[in-house]
C-alpha cells in the first residue's frame, strides 16, 4: 500500500506540474483509478474476470494450505485434467502441495461434482442460461469448497473462477467464503488469430493464447489461414510459412483439453494472393496473380471443393468459417454481361456452403461485400438469397456510439449472426485499447440485443511488424465481454486483468503501465495523424510533417514522458518477476514510443536552431547548435538517434522470436537498418551542406538542406 500510495502521489504531482496532457487528464484519472483498484483488491476480494452472474460473499475464509481435491463421482479424462490444473495452480499460489484423491478422504477438500455427461466442446446449437452446458455453481465455506456442474466444461469454468478468488500468497493464501452461480451470456465466445498477414506464431505461442483464453472462459479459437496450412497438392504454396497438418492437430487437441473448439477460418473467395502468385494457380485469380477467385474459371469450383474437403477432414469442429470478405475486384473486372456481380458472389457462397454441409459443417462468412464498403445489411435482396442455416459475421473495428445497424437487419431477416469486433493493434506500436474497449463492448452489446449466437474477437497482423504478445489483454477482454451480461468496465479492466495475471506487487506496476501505453498510443495517433507503426518510420523533416510537429511539441513532450513512465513501471515489474514472458513486449512498446517521441522532438529542436541561425548566423552559435548539439560524435543528437534505433533492433528481434518463427523477420529488420541509414544521411547533409558548405557572410541555409533526397522510407 505504501508503494502504491507513493505512485499515486507522484502521478498527482505530475498532473500539477502539467507533465501530462490536458486532453489526457481523463486517462490519467483512469490510471490513478487502476492503481487504486489494485490496492483496494488486496484489502478486499479479488476482482473476478469475467464477472459471474451471481456472487454472494460471506464472512470467513478457507485456507489453501492443507486442502485436497477429490471427485464426487468417477472422473473422466477431462475432469482429471481440470483437477490437475487446479492442483498445480493452487500449489503454486499457496506454496504447498495440493493432492488429488479419487475417493473420499478426511480433511478440508475441494469437491468436484459433475452431475451429467454433456459434451466437452461447444456443438452446433449451444444455449445459454442457468441450466446451459457451461453453467456451474461454486460454494466456499470455512470447511471446504464444492464446484458443481452438469458437464466437464462447466466444472472447468468453475475451477477458473475458484482460482481467481485466491487471496494472499504462500501459507497465508485463502479462499473467501462465497456462493456463486454462473453461466455465459453468449454461447459462443471466440478469438480469431491471423496467421497470414504477419508473422507465423510458434505453436508454443498458440498454446499460450489458448491457455489465456481458457482462463477467461472463451470456448472457440478461430484459425485464420489464407494459405498457411499444409494441404495435399499445394506443396508450392507458402512452403516456409505454414503449419503442418500434425501441428494443426496438436493445436486442436491442446485446445480441446481446455474446452476450446478450434474453428477453421479460411478465405475461399478473396484474400488468396498467396495461392495465385504461384504460376501453377495464377489463372484462378482475378486478375491474374490477383487476390480473389475468378468465378468464370471452371477450375475454381474444383479447387474450392478440394480445399473444403481437406479443411473439413483436418478440423473436427462443427463450424466452418469460409471468409468471403473484401472482394476487391467484384463488379470492377470479369463482369459477365447482364449479370449482377453480387449475385455471382452469392452463387459461389451457396456452392461452398453446399460443399461444407456435405461434410457435416455449418458455414460462417464475413457479412460484407464489395471490399468492405458495402455490407449485407445494406442489401436486403441478397440477404434473402443466402443459403439456409449459414451464419453471417458482421464486423466493424471502429469506435462508434451505436452498432445496431450492423446486426439488426440480419437479425430481422432471420439470419443468425456472430459479431466480430477487434483488438485495434494492426499497424500500431501498441494496441489502442481505448478504441478496443468501445468497439468490443459496443458491438457485443448490439449482438446481445439482437440475439447473436456469439462473439468472434479478431486479431489481425496487417503491418507484418506487430509483436502480438502485447495483445494478450485484448484476448481476455473479448472473452470476458462474451461471458458476462454487462459490458466490461474499461476503467478497471487493466487492474482486474493484471490482478489475475501477476502477483500483487507486479500487478501494481503493470496495470498503470498498460493504461499509460494505451494513452500514448492514442496521443501519437492523433498528433502524427497516422497509425503509430507507420509514423514510427516516418520522416520528421518532411516540411508539412515538421510544421505539425512544431505546432504540437508540448503534447509530444507529454506523450514521451508517459512512455518513459511506462518504461519505469515495467522495469520495476521485471525486477519483481524476472522470468515473466509477458513483460518484454509492453516494455519494448514503451521504448519504441520513447524513440518516436525523441525523433520528433529532436526535429523540432533542429528547426528552432535553423530559424535562429537564419536571422543570427553567428559562427559560435553554428558551432554550438550544428557542430556540437547535432553533429558531435559523442553525445550528439544524431548519434543519439542512431544509437537508439540500433539499440532497439535486437530487443525487437528477440521479442519477435519469442513468439514467432523467423518468417518475415529479415524483411522487418531491414526497416531498422534503413532508419539508421537515414540518420547517417542526415548527418552527411549537416556536414556537407552546413559545416563545410556554408561560409560566414553567406545566407544561412534552411533545414531542408539536411533532409536526404528521394525519401522512399514510408
Amino acid at each position: 500500500m505504501i508503494q502504491i500510495n507513493s505512485q499515486l502521489s507522484a502521478s498527482r504531482k505530475a498532473l500539477q506540474s502539467e507533465l501530462l496532457p490536458a486532453n489526457s487528464i481523463k486517462h490519467l484519472l483512469i490510471c490513478l483509478a487502476v492503481a487504486a483498484s489494485v490496492a483496494a483488491a488486496s484489502a478486499d476480494h479479488r476482482p473476478l474476470l469475467p464477472k459471474p452472474q451471481q456472487v454472494r460473499y460471506e464472512s470467513g475464509t478457507l485456507p489453501v494450505h492443507g486442502l485436497l481435491i477429490r471427485f464426487a463421482a468417477p472422473p473422466t479424462a477431462e475432469d482429471r485434467f481440470a483437477a490437475e490444473q487446479l492442483a498445480a495452480r493452487l500449489s503454486a499460489s499457496g506454496q504447498t502441495q495440493i493432492p488429488i484423491r479419487k475417493t473420499k478422504s478426511s480433511g478440508p477438500a475441494i469437491l468436484l461434482s459433475r452431475t451429467g455427461d454433456g459434451a466437452a466442446l461447444p456443438g452446433d446449437k449451444e444455449t445459454t442460461g442457468p441450466d446451459s452446458r457451461e453453467s456451474y455453481s461454486l460454494e466456499v465455506t470455512p470447511k471446504g469448497a464444492e464446484i458443481r456442474a452438469s458437464t466437464s466444461a462447466g466444472l472447468f469454468y468453475g475451477i477458473q473462477t475458484l482460482l481467481q478468488m485466491v487471496e494472499g500468497s504462500g501459507r497465508q493464501a485463502v479462499l473467501p467464503t462465497a456462493t456463486i452461480r454462473d453461466w455465459p451470456a453468449l454461447a459462443y465466445r471466440g478469438f480469431m488469430m491471423d496467421f497470414s498477414h504477419g508473422q507465423l506464431l510458434r505453436v508454443s505461442e498458440i498454446e499460450r493464447q489458448v491457455d489465456l483464453l481458457a482462463r477467461f472462459k472463451a470456448n472457440q479459437y478461430y484459425f485464420y489461414s489464407e494459405a498457411s496450412i499444409e494441404f495435399e497438392g499445394y506443396e508450392l504454396v507458402n512452403p516456409d510459412a505454414r503449419y503442418t497438418r500434425d501441428e494443426v492437430r496438436h493445436v486442436i487437441e491442446y485446445a480441446k483439453q481446455r474446452h476450446i473448439d478450434v474453428v477453421p477460418c479460411m478465405e475461399l473467395y478473396g484474400h488468396m494472393h498467396d495461392l495465385f502468385r504461384v504460376e501453377k494457380f495464377a489463372d484462378l485469380g482475378l486478375p491474374r496473380y490477383g487476390d480473389e477467385f475468378d468465378p468464370r474459371n471452371p477450375r475454381m469450383l474444383a479447387a474450392l471443393s478440394n480445399w473444403v474437403a481437406q479443411t473439413a477432414k483436418l478440423f473436427p469442429s462443427p463450424w466452418y468459417h469460409v471468409g468471403f470478405d473484401e472482394p476487391w475486384s467484384l463488379g470492377k473486372i470479369g463482369v459477365e454481361p447482364g449479370k449482377d456481380p453480387f449475385k455471382t458472389f452469392i452463387e459461389v457462397l451457396r456452392r461452398v456452403a453446399g460443399e461444407a454441409q456435405r461434410h457435416g459443417k455449418r458455414l460462417m462468412f464475413w457479412a460484407d461485400i464489395n471490399a468492405g464498403a458495402s455490407t449485407l445489411s445494406n442489401h436486403p435482396e441478397l440477404v434473402r438469397e443466402l443459403p439456409g442455416g449459414v451464419i453471417a459475421v458482421p464486423w466493424i473495428y471502429e469506435a462508434r456510439t451505436n452498432y445496431d445497424s450492423y446486426v439488426q437487419p440480419l437479425a430481422q431477416a432471420g439470419v443468425p449472426t456472430v459479431v466480430a469486433p477487434g483488438i485495434w493493434n494492426w499497424n500500431e506500436i501498441f494496441p489502442d485499447y481505448h478504441r478496443s474497449f468501445i468497439n468490443i463492448n459496443g458491438l457485443t452489446a448490439a449482438g446481445k440485443k439482437f440475439k447473436t449466437l456469439g462473439i468472434l474477437n479478431t486479431g489481425w497482423t496487417d503491418s507484418a511488424q506487430t509483436i502480438y504478445r502485447q495483445s494478450l489483454p485484448g484476448l481476455a477482454l473479448g472473452a470476458a465481454a462474451g461471458w458476462q451480461s454487462e459490458p466490461v468496465d474499461s476503467n478497471t479492466f487493466f487492474a482486474d486483468y493484471a490482478a489475475q495475471m501477476y502477483p500483487a506487487a507486479v500487478a501494481a506496476e503493470v496495470a498503470p503501465a498498460l493504461e499509460e501505453l494505451s494513452t500514448v498510443e492514442e496521443m501519437f495517433e492523433k498528433l502524427l495523424q497516422n497509425t503509430t507503426q507507420h509514423a514510427f518510420w516516418g520522416d520528421p523533416l518532411e516540411p508539412s510533417r515538421l510544421a505539425r510537429l512544431e505546432k504540437n511539441q508540448a503534447e509530444l513532450r507529454k506523450a514521451r514522458l508517459l512512455a518513459e513512465s511506462a518504461q519505469e513501471r515495467l522495469n520495476r515489474a521485471q525486477r519483481l518477476a524476472p522470468g515473466d514472458p509477458t513483460l518484454n513486449s509492453p516494455l519494448l512498446a514503451a521504448r519504441l514510443f520513447d524513440y518516436l517521441g525523441m525523433k520528433c522532438l529532436y526535429a523540432v529542436e533542429w528547426a528552432g536552431y535553423f530559424r535562429e541561425l537564419k536571422t543570427n548566423p553567428d559562427p559560435k552559435l553554428v558551432t554550438l547548435y550544428i557542430g556540437i548539439q547535432m553533429n558531435a560524435q559523442d553525445h550528439g543528437m544524431l548519434a543519439d538517434l542512431r544509437e537508439a534505433i540500433s539499440g532497439l533492433k535486437e530487443p525487437y528481434r528477440h521479442a519477435w522470436l519469442e513468439e514467432a518463427t523467423p518468417y518475415r523477420l529479415p524483411s522487418a529488420l531491414l526497416r531498422w537498418d534503413a532508419e539508421w541509414s537515414y540518420w547517417q544521411a542526415v548527418q552527411q547533409g549537416v556536414v556537407n551542406q552546413v559545416l563545410h558548405g556554408w561560409s560566414k557572410g553567406e545566407p544561412f541555409p534552411s533545414i531542408t538542406v539536411i533532409r536526404p533526397k528521394q525519401q522512399t522510407r514510408e
